[in-house]
C-alpha cells in the first residue's frame, strides 16, 4: 500500500493506494445472453444455475429467501444495500411454534446478487450476518455488481437463466456459459416436488372452528398463521394428493398455496382442485394456487416478461374500487381472454399493467389472490382476505 500526497492551493490531500492483490473470494455471474458480471463472493463456495429475477423490496430479505416460490432462482435485491439488520435464529418462534422471522425452515433461491452485502449488522435479534448465513446453507452470493444495469437488462429483454459461481480461484467465465447452456431451463421443471412435504403436516389449535386443508405447493408459514389465528386447524398435504385423500381430514375449507415454477407442470393438482370445486367446499387460492385454480376451471396462464416481484404493488378491487398495497412474488398470470365460460370473473387487477391479481367464482365458494394477503414481508393491507375465506368456510364448509 501506497501513500501519496497531493497539494492543491491550501489543503493537502492523502491518496491511499492499494497495490495488493485481489483479496477475498472471487464470483462471476454470466447470463443466457452471454453477459458477464465480475464481482466479488460471499456465502458460500461454488456455483449455482438459475432463473435470474429482482425483487423491489427495501426490507424483508429473511423472509424472501426462505420463501419456497423463490426456488429454482437466483435472485437480485434492487435496494443496494442488504443484511443490515442481520439474520435471527430459526428458533425464534410464535405461539404456534412457527418461527417469527422465516417462511419455511431453510434458504430456497439457488444464488443472490446484491451491491453491497452487510457484514456488522445491527438488530438485538441477529446471531449471524447475512454472508454467514449464506455460507451456512451453502448458498453463493456476489456483491459489488451494478445491480441497477442488471435490473434494466432483464426489464428491457425479460428474465433469463444464469449461472452463478464463487470461487478462491479465477472463474473461466467460457467454462460456465457451457455449462448454462446445458442446464434445463427454469420453466421446464417441476419445483413444487422438492418443496411440497412428502407426508400431511399438522398444525392443530384448541377451540379449533374446523380443519383446513393446505394443498402445499410450497406454501409460506404465514399463510398457516393467518388461518391459526382464525380459530383453524390446518393439514398441509402433498401437492399430489386427491380428492379421498383429503376428504379423510373432514375439511371445511381448502387452501391452494404459493408455490415455484410453471403451473402448467402440475395436471394432478388442477385435476383435485377440480374435483373440490365440484364437491362444492370453499376453496382460496394463493399465488401459485390462483393460476391452478383457473387452470382446473379452463382457463390458461402465460410468463410474465420479468413478474412482479416487491413489497408495494398496487392491486385494484373491481367489486368496491378500492387500490390496495400488496406484497408479490410471481412470474407467471391468468390469461384474461381465457376466462370465457369458466364461471370466473377478474376479481382484482395490477394497476401497473392491469394483469389479473385475483379471481371469484360467479356461483361457486371459490376466491383466489395472486399476490400474497398474508403479506411477510410486505403491507398487511388485504389481510381481510383471510377473513372473507373464513365467512366462506361458515357458510359453505361441513366438517363431518
Amino acid at each position: 500500500m501506497k501513500i501519496l500526497q497531493i497539494l492543491s492551493e491550501n489543503f493537502i490531500y492523502f491518496l491511499i493506494v492499494v497495490e495488493e492483490g485481489f483479496v477475498g473470494l472471487h464470483a462471476v455471474l454470466v447470463l443466457e445472453d452471454g453477459s458477464v458480471f465480475r464481482g466479488k463472493g460471499f456465502g458460500a463456495v461454488g456455483e449455482a444455475i438459475g432463473e435470474v429475477v429482482f425483487t423491489t423490496g427495501m426490507v424483508g430479505y429473511c423472509e424472501s429467501l426462505t420463501d419456497p416460490s423463490y426456488r429454482g432462482q437466483i435472485l437480485c435485491f434492487t435496494y443496494p444495500l442488504i443484511g443490515n439488520y442481520g439474520v435471527p435464529s430459526y428458533s425464534h418462534v410464535d405461539d404456534y411454534k412457527l418461527p417469527l422471522f422465516f417462511e419455511s425452515y431453510q434458504i430456497h433461491v439457488t444464488g443472490v446478487i446484491v451491491h453491497e452485502a452487510c457484514k456488522t449488522p445491527s438488530h438485538w435479534a441477529s446471531v449471524e450476518s447475512f454472508p454467514e448465513w449464506l455460507e451456512e446453507e451453502g448458498v453463493p452470493g456476489i456483491e459489488g455488481i451494478d445491480t441497477r444495469m442488471l435490473v434494466q437488462k432483464l426489464r428491457e429483454h425479460g428474465v433469463m437463466m444464469g449461472i452463478l459461481s464463487v470461487s478462491e480461484e479465477e472463474v473461466d467465465e467460457a467454462e460456465l456459459y457451457r455449462k448454462l447452456c446445458k442446464a434445463e431451463k427454469y420453466s421446464a421443471r417441476r419445483f413444487v416436488e422438492e418443496v411440497s412435504p412428502k407426508e400431511p403436516v399438522f398444525h392443530e389449535i384448541e377451540d379449533s372452528r374446523g380443519t383446513v386443508v393446505v394443498l402445499d405447493c410450497g406454501v409460506k408459514l404465514s399463510i398457516v398463521r393467518c388461518l391459526l389465528k382464525r380459530k383453524f386447524s390446518v393439514v398441509r398435504v402433498p401437492y399430489y394428493y386427491q380428492l379421498h385423500d383429503i376428504m379423510e381430514f373432514k375439511p371445511c375449507g381448502v387452501v391452494v398455496s404459493n408455490g415455484p415454477g410453471n403451473p402448467v407442470l402440475y395436471e394432478e393438482t388442477v385435476s383435485t382442485i377440480r374435483d373440490i370445486i365440484e364437491e362444492k367446499l370453499p376453496i382460496l387460492g394463493i399465488c401459485l394456487g390462483n393460476q391452478l385454480i383457473a387452470l382446473a376451471l379452463g382457463a390458461s396462464t402465460f410468463k410474465l416478461k420479468y413478474g412482479h416481484r416487491g413489497l408495494n404493488k398496487p392491486c385494484v378491487d373491481l367489486t368496491t374500487g378500492k387500490s390496495y398495497v400488496t406484497s408479490q412474488n410471481h412470474g407467471y398470470a391468468v390469461d384474461a381472454k381465457s376466462l370465457k365460460g369458466t364461471g370466473l370473473k377478474v376479481w382484482f387487477i395490477n394497476a401497473d399493467d392491469k394483469t389479473i391479481e385475483g379471481l371469484r367464482h360467479e356461483k361457486l365458494p371459490v376466491i383466489s389472490v395472486q399476490f400474497h394477503p398474508e403479506a411477510s414481508p410486505g403491507p398487511l393491507d388485504t389481510a381481510w382476505v383471510f377473513d372473507l375465506f373464513a365467512e366462506m368456510v361458515v357458510k359453505y364448509g361441513v366438517s363431518k
